[in-house]
């Protein structure tokens, strides 16, 4: 069996024609004449589609719709009109439809329209698998993102989390790189053994190597006491490098002996040390330039990146923005024991086409601000810092298309809300056609209240 469809129409020769189309295709369908009936029926039982006529007894198709969603999230619905007004299409997508179709019905346009869902359904239930086995081996919680780009990332985790095999993550700052190597860690043979992160970028010169490999009482002035290194502190679980292109090139030949010895040397003393250590690295600089100007020796290079795991910028997954948002937005509600809804549409275009140069991690600063400041029950542009949404370079993408549209989706969706949703008075004010208006509202996505 393919998947179950719900069949809602008061119209007897509508259900039973696509009943058999459907049983035909192979899926499993039940049928409902009104909206009530249809509600008592996903009450008991789970439908992959819904397919329901927007004019019905009891229960409107857009009121059924709204139901479905708190009730059945899962379930996909296209939505049967004879109303084909692009104002109808858009309520129905907006409200949460997955699809519409128009009376008289095509038959063909029907099952094409069904596979098209059964397999995004499919689709969206294996990403969310993943996502959920994720979360839960990877402890993933924190790393928000369903874009083609986070999904990759995903995968790779996934294949090298169970080697002992040496991982170098690379990313802009920002970007999450610790949470990886936390995540490579959690899902490895190693997770109940200790993860021990250092910032290389913080450590001054002269503690480098006590830092890494320890020391002995009396090794230097003020070594007061016996003190293990990292590599020590981590044996049988994992060493996190990050900023590892600011250690010293001559602890750089220290640490290559180290990894390819599997032993460390207090300062102070001749006795070595065994370890067993996975290194995950990260760095925010292209390495193998700052292996080529002499920064950074190649042998080390090769050494820590065998697996490289490219973390995407925000602007290579900006899909993934309203999931951050939503994320974000949720966990500052928590944090300052705020009641905040979300973005409202402008607030979230904003957040969308803003130039994020310090990646996500600004994003969360952004929002944790808005959180705070926020008066009302969603965010808006005055809650944002004003360099989010002033500056027209960062507002705006370099194409010329895309910006063009961006300006026009702005001033159509401004306009209209200074007409109180009157399209007839916004056509007259923009001097286009009221059809050229809905035109524009269809096919720049324009926000409709």
């Amino acid at each position: 069996m393919k998947g179950s469809i719900l069949i809602a129409d008061d119209e007897q020769e509508i259900r039973d024609s696509l009943s058999l189309i459907l049983d035909e295709e192979g899926y499993k369908c039940e049928t409902a004449e009104d909206g009530e009936m249809a509600l008592d029926l996903i009450r008991k039982a789970n439908f992959d589609i819904l397919i329901a006529d927007i004019k019905m007894p009891k229960l409107d198709g857009m009121q059924l719709l709204e139901k479905t969603r708190n009730m059945s999230p899962q379930t996909m619905t296209i939505i049967i009109t004879a109303y084909a007004t692009v104002e109808t299409a858009i309520q129905a997508l907006r409200s949460g439809s997955s699809d519409y179709i128009l009376k008289p019905l095509d038959f063909d346009e029907v099952i094409f329209r069904v596979k098209h869902l059964m397999n995004r359904r499919e689709m969206e239930l294996e990403n969310k698998y993943l996502k959920d086995q994720i979360d839960k081996k990877f402890n993933f919680n924190n790393i928000i993102g369903d874009s083609p780009a986070m999904r990759q990332v995903y995968n790779m985790v996934q294949r090298v989390a169970r080697s002992t095999t040496n991982v170098m993550i690379t990313g802009k700052s920002g970007t999450g790189k610790e949470l990886v190597a936390r995540a490579i860690h959690a899902n490895s043979d190693r997770a109940n053994k200790p993860f021990i992160p250092i910032n290389c970028g913080a450590i001054p010169d002269n503690l480098f190597e006590s830092e890494l490999f320890g020391y002995k009482k009396g090794a230097f002035t003020g070594a007061n006491t016996d003190k293990d290194g990292v590599f020590k502190t981590a044996n049988g679980g994992t060493l996190f490098l990050d900023e590892v292109a600011e250690i010293p090139l001559h602890i750089q030949v220290k640490l290559l002996r180290a990894i390819e010895a599997k032993e460390v040397k207090p300062l102070g003393t001749n006795t070595t040390i065994n370890i067993d250590v996975r290194l995950v690295a990260a760095t925010n600089k292209v390495l193998i330039e700052e292996v080529e100007n002499g920064n950074f020796r190649e042998d080390l290079y090769y050494r820590l990146n065998i697996v490289d795991i490219k973390l995407p910028s925000l602007s290579e997954r900006k899909e993934d923005i309203p999931l951050l948002v939503k994320h974000f937005v949720e966990k500052y509600n928590r944090e300052l024991k705020r009641n905040i809804n979300g973005v409202d549409n402008e607030t979230m275009k904003t957040l969308m086409n803003y130039k994020w140069k310090g990646q996500v991690r600004e994003l969360e600063n952004v929002i944790e601000r808005a959180v705070l400041l926020c008066d009302g029950d969603y965010i808006t542009l005055k809650d944002l810092p004003p360099t989010t949404h002033k500056n027209m370079d960062d507002f705006y993408p370099d194409d010329l298309k895309e910006a063009t549209k961006n300006f026009e989706r702005q001033h159509i969706s401004a306009l209209l809300r200074r007409c109180d949703g009157d399209k007839k008075k916004a056509s007259d004010l923009l001097n286009i056609g009221l059809s050229s208006l809905y035109r524009k509202i269809e096919e720049l996505n324009v926000p409709v209240s």
